[in-house]
């Protein structure tokens, strides 16, 4: 038998409290399923991006989620102020990191 078949069971001849029950733990149930495998992950992934944003510091090599790879050169709270070239620094958003990877000077590019 399937298991909803068993939960969805009532007695015959029973009153109609025991469909209302099996009604609710049915919800009940999908709930938690929502919860433990969508909700649950999702707040996971929320507070880990939020953590590798807080951790930025000046002289971190850092990625957008642009493409552009850069070396931190200002911290502010909202913004970041990146070295992408020699005599080149943009300001991007704190929230356009995607990676941050260690600490050092990023290679200028090489154009020729």
């Amino acid at each position: 038998m399937n298991i909803l078949n068993l939960i969805a069971m009532t007695p015959q001849g029973g009153d109609a409290g025991g469909g209302i029950f099996s009604t609710i733990i049915m919800f009940a149930l999908i709930i938690a399923i929502f919860y433990f495998l969508i909700i649950r992950p999702q707040q996971k992934r929320q507070k880990g991006r939020q953590k590798l944003l807080d951790s930025v510091q000046k002289g971190d090599k850092v990625v957008t989620i642009g493409g552009v790879h850069g070396v931190v050169e200002g911290v502010e709270d909202k913004t970041l102020l990146l070295k992408i070239a020699d005599n080149v620094k943009v300001k991007v958003e704190r929230t356009a990191i995607s990676s941050i990877g260690g600490k050092g000077e990023a290679e200028a590019p090489k154009i020729g």
